[in-house]
Parts: structure tokens; C-alpha cells; sequence
């Protein structure tokens, strides 16, 4: 394998480094098993209509179809929902993948159980919109699901200089990560209160360690690796109860939990 050293969201060119695909496959262990645990936890169904915001390349759709679910997924670019729809269909599965911003879905009002916030509170300037359009397309008692990035200082030597301007560790371009737009949990609560939402808590969740995860994004740049192995390679697991240094998880209820 070559040097993939070019910087490039949502491109088909596998000798490009997208740090979007690289967070989601990282993260595909801890969104499903934290999104299939709450609705457990809830009593709700891991069935019907689910749709899933910030879908990227569609790794975590395609993972919400394994669960059991009807999925439309949404993200703003029309490379990546392209990507998305040949993944879909290279695998069999039926998806519906739109091209839209999260802050105009446009997506049918009280239609979807389950509603997952994927790459989108951390990059967002009007979380409002965002969350005011994920609240819209919740059915009474439906479910919030998100991911974001925690504004700390570690957090900020993360995403703000390690995944942005290190030359060894860098994935996205410069620019998309702010600290302004980082958030931490209790300005998310505050947000999901403004727009009928009963807050469920939070979840930390961070990879085996410091090492492994400077190790997994250095290989991956560097393109000794492939996107499908950095999951078991930096190994995120869910940390109930720690405080989130970096990211963290949670959920939220259109109703009363």
C-alpha cells in the first residue's frame, strides 16, 4: 500500500486520508452498542424507522439496517451519500440516502423511532436548527441519539491541533473543528430542553489508550492501514460514569423517558 497523504473528505480516491470515515469506522462499535443499550434500556424496539443525520459514507446506517431497522440517512455531501448508496447496494441493502444539510433534512415530520446525530453537533454554528429539525422528525416517545466532542482541554489538543494541523496525525483539513463549536454536555442539555427533549444522560467513551489511538490515526495517514481496521486497532469502548475528556455520548426523549 502507498503513501496516502492527501487530505480529502468524502472522496473516493483510496489513496486519500478522510477523517470522516476514519471517526465513523472507529466509532461504529460504540454507536451501536450505546444506541442498542438505551433503547433496551427504554423499552424500546430495535425495529421500524430510524433516520441518521451526519451519515457519511453510510457505515453507521448500514449498521442500524443490522439492528433492525428501516433507515433514511442524510448528510450534506453528494459524494459521500454516492459512496453511501454503492456501499448500500454492494451489500444488499436498502437504504434511502438523501443529500441534505442537517439544519434542512427535509425529512417527513413525527416519522422515525430512533433519530442518531452522527459528525454533526461538533461542526454545526446553528446546533438550534439542528436539533430543532431532529425533534421535528421524532415520533411522540422516539429517540435521540448523538456523538459530539467535548469543548476541554484536552479536546482541544485533539481535534484542534492533533486532527487538524499535526503533519504525522492530521485527517481533516483545517477549519472544520472550532473550539466555538464544541459543546460541552450541559449546554447539549440545554439545547435538547429547548426544543422538547427530556435529557437521558451521557456516556464517555474513549479508545484503549493515548498510544493506541495516536498509533491507529499515524498508520492510517501514513495508509499502512485501511479504514476497516482501525476500529479493533484504537479499540473505543463505552466509560459509564467517567467524565468525558474528549467525546462522549447521549440520548434524549421526545416525551418523558
Amino acid at each position: 500500500m502507498g503513501s496516502a497523504r492527501l487530505i480529502a473528505l468524502d472522496s473516493a480516491d483510496p489513496d486519500t486520508v478522510d477523517g470522516r470515515q476514519i471517526r465513523a469506522a472507529a466509532f461504529q462499535g460504540v454507536r451501536l452498542a450505546y444506541t442498542s443499550g438505551v433503547l433496551e434500556r427504554l423499552g424500546r424496539p430495535r425495529s421500524g424507522r430510524a433516520l441518521v443525520v451526519g451519515s457519511g459514507r453510510g457505515l453507521l446506517a448500514r449498521g442500524l439496517v443490522g439492528l433492525g431497522f428501516q433507515v433514511t440517512a442524510v448528510d450534506p455531501s453528494e459524494s459521500a451519500s454516492a459512496l453511501a448508496r454503492a456501499a448500500a447496494e454492494r451489500d444488499g441493502l436498502t437504504i434511502e440516502h438523501r443529500t441534505a444539510p442537517a439544519e434542512r433534512p427535509a425529512v417527513p415530520e413525527a416519522a422515525f423511532g430512533l433519530v442518531y446525530l452522527a459528525d454533526t453537533l461538533e461542526i454545526t454554528a446553528t446546533p438550534d436548527r439542528v436539533v430543532e429539525q431532529a425533534a421535528r422528525a421524532l415520533a411522540p416517545g422516539g429517540v435521540l441519539v448523538y456523538d459530539t466532542v467535548n469543548r476541554t482541554p484536552v479536546s482541544r489538543l485533539v481535534y484542534l491541533v492533533g486532527f487538524q494541523r499535526l503533519p504525522m496525525t492530521r485527517i481533516v483539513p483545517a477549519g472544520r473543528y472550532a473550539a466555538s463549536r464544541l459543546r460541552t454536555p450541559s449546554e447539549v442539555a440545554a439545547l435538547l430542553a429547548r426544543h422538547g427533549l427530556t435529557d437521558g444522560g451521557i456516556c464517555d467513551f474513549r479508545p484503549h489508550g493515548v498510544r493506541s489511538l495516536i498509533a491507529g490515526v499515524r498508520a492510517r495517514r501514513a495508509g499502512r492501514v485501511t479504514d476497516d481496521v482501525l476500529e479493533a486497532m484504537v479499540g473505543f469502548a463505552l466509560a459509564p460514569g467517567s467524565k468525558p475528556l474528549v467525546t462522549y455520548l447521549g440520548h434524549a426523549r421526545k416525551g418523558r423517558l
